[in-house]
């Protein structure tokens, strides 16, 4: 492994019907199997987790972005995570669109942003060639 920066670390038990916690407790929270059909309980699944942290490191790769450029620019990265089949083996994968609303630039260089980000970003980096993502980018 290259410089490690810092390490985070969370636990999960049983599952996509358990429990992923965070070595400091903030995340402390229940899953549910959205595909379960247990309506009545309340928590979390993996693709939402993940559509959080993607969306914070997006938008940030996306504001250092505009900043190198020298723009000042107002964001807001809704990531939306899309559990599916796979065809490929029968069985699942996931898939991302990302939501960018980027004020403060035009529609042309919020996509140039959108996609100087997507570069950048260490999500997206650790997604390119495993996932399909879509970016939707819209100057507001």
């Amino acid at each position: 492994m290259s410089n490690i920066i810092f390490n985070s670390k969370a636990t999960a038990q049983n599952g996509r019907d358990g429990h992923v916690k965070s070595d400091d407790g903030i995340i402390d929270v229940n899953l549910v199997n959205p595909a379960g059909n247990k309506s009545d309980e309340k928590g979390s699944n993996p693709e939402q987790l993940f559509a959080a942290g993607y969306a914070a490191c997006y938008d940030g790769a996306l504001n250092l972005m505009a900043s190198n450029q020298g723009k000042n620019i107002t964001s807001e990265t809704t990531a939306e995570i899309h559990f599916m089949k796979d065809p490929a083996d029968d069985g699942f994968k996931i898939g991302a669109t990302l939501h960018i609303k980027i004020e403060g630039v035009n529609q042309e260089e919020a996509e140039k942003l959108a996609e100087d980000a997507h570069q950048f970003c260490p999500y997206s980096k650790a997604t390119r060639g495993n996932i399909d993502v879509e970016l939707k980018p819209t100057a507001v």
